[in-house]
């Protein structure tokens, strides 16, 4: 799309968001039909008016497989930039996903503010993600919920497939959750991630972060 043809787009359309449109492409070519179950954040909380909130919502989809198909709005240009047309990654290149296994959304939203606040670290430290990278969260990564689940790993999401947008690429990196343990090991042996990721693959296919899970991948 040419400049011109981009600004003439941007103004036959107030509320044209194409980096969104491009998310939700993606999602609902995974899930067709499906109207997702949006959660927008507080504008006036936004980081842009001031406030500590860097994601401007979150969606869930759901999944014929028996899981919740979570993702962000906000790691990526979401509205008309002119200034970003063309470039090669969309901001940060990725949006952040996750796949919770519980039936009710009410108990999934916790997931929604854990990756609020990795986007928030994101954009305060300017430390992005890659696939196969970790992160502690200081604790059960569900604060309600008994479970040995208290670090995430990064992997490239098994089913939302990357894409080409007028601001750049937009990958979809997945966080899935790990114990303490093999964080810890992680911390020793970072060239490991990978590895451990195609351990867990084994039980969970498409990486879902079960907070009941008691089997140890430590190799």
């Amino acid at each position: 799309m040419t400049l011109e043809e981009f600004k003439k787009k941007a103004e036959e359309i107030s509320d044209w968001a194409p980096g969104w449109d491009a998310i939700q492409e993606v999602f609902s070519k995974l899930y067709p039909n499906q109207e997702p179950k949006h959660y927008a954040t507080d504008i006036t909380k936004r980081a842009l008016f001031g406030g500590d909130w860097f994601l401007d919502g979150f969606s869930f989809y759901r999944s014929p497989k028996g899981y919740w198909h979570l993702v962000t709005f906000g790691m990526t240009h979401l509205y008309v930039e002119e200034e970003q047309l063309g470039e090669e990654w969309n901001k940060w290149g990725y949006e952040m996903t996750m796949k919770l296994p519980d039936e009710d959304i009410n108990e999934c939203l916790y997931a929604a503010d854990l990756l609020a606040n990795i986007a928030g670290y994101t954009y305060k430290s300017e430390m992005y993600f890659d696939p196969y990278e970790f992160i502690n969260c200081n604790g059960p990564i569900k604060a309600s919920a008994k479970t040995d689940i208290t670090a995430l790993l990064t992997v490239p999401d098994t089913e939302a497939e990357g894409t080409d947008t007028l601001y750049g690429r937009t990958n979809f990196i997945q966080f899935v959750g790990i114990t303490t343990e093999e964080y810890e090991m992680l911390r020793e042996a970072p060239d490991k991630a990978e590895q451990l990721a195609m351990r867990i693959k084994e039980d969970y296919p498409d990486f879902v972060t079960d907070l009941n899970r008691t089997k140890s991948y430590l190799f």
